[in-house]
């Protein structure tokens, strides 16, 4: 990319390690990644790598002034919360472009049961009507929102092991995708699970379970998305992230 670029990438998925391995390969680029250390054992990507959060997003315009940032890419998790609206306020501040890559979402397709609901507490709302034993896929953080359902039972699979409060009657099953159909239908099966719960998330890695379900014939509580900051320009993957690179420094 000709002179050399300080790229940072607001990190913790799949994306942003393939995008750190892509930039880092290239010598006129510094690529540094942030993540949130939420993960005990996260995988780190390649490049110069910080852990912890800025300070909300007057700390990290200030970082990036002060590490001479010429772009900044959030390839956080969809649910990853403000961290996308801190990114975009900070951008503006520091006056440095901003490309936010967001996988497409998952669809609905023929066969599915879907019901679409807008947090955790909704879908846990929703889950008495829809089964007894859940297997529940949104991560250790959220386990408070389910903590009240003492009738029903959770298979909760997670990174690191959850804390509570959490539902009472519940197995967890400590593992890290990607995750293959023949095993999330021997989980269907093994643990008699009669409703999913998952956020959209979107990413091919975690999606086996849909389709397991689908088979299975089973409920899917699916939490939509949240919000994300207005006006920030968007890529679906590294390929297109680096397009957009391309295009802010065209003489690099």
């Amino acid at each position: 990319m000709g002179a050399e670029r300080h790229i940072l990438i607001l990190g913790g998925t799949t994306e942003a390690r393939r995008l750190a391995g892509e930039l880092d390969a290239d010598p006129a680029v510094r690529v540094t990644t942030s993540l949130a250390g939420r993960v005990t054992q996260p995988r780190l990507p390649a490049g110069e790598v910080r852990i912890g959060g800025f300070g909300g997003p007057g700390g990290l315009a200030r970082w990036l002034r002060e590490q001479q940032v010429d772009a900044l890419i959030d390839a956080t998790h969809p649910f990853a919360g403000t961290i996308s609206f801190n990114a975009a306020e900070a951008a503006a501040a520091a006056r440095v472009p901003l490309l936010a890559v967001r996988r497409p979402g998952w669809e609905p397709g023929p066969g599915d049961r879907w019901h679409p609901v807008a947090s955790l507490a909704e879908a846990a709302g929703a889950l008495p009507a829809l089964g007894e034993r859940a297997f529940l896929t949104t991560g250790r953080m959220g386990l408070a929102a389910f903590a009240h359902l003492e009738d029903m039972w959770f298979l909760v699979r997670s990174v690191d092991a959850p804390e509570p409060p959490a539902p009472p009657r519940m197995e967890v099953l400590l593992d890290r995708g990607p995750f293959t159909l023949e095993g999330e239908r021997e989980l269907l099966r093994r643990h008699r699970i009669d409703v999913l719960v998952t956020k959209d998330s979107g990413a091919a890695a975690t999606s086996a379970k849909l389709t397991a379900a689908r088979e299975a014939g089973v409920p899917v509580v699916v939490v939509r998305r949240p919000p994300a900051p207005e006006g920030v320009p968007t890529a679906a993957g590294p390929m297109e992230a680096r397009e957009w690179l391309r295009r802010q420094f065209p003489n690099a």
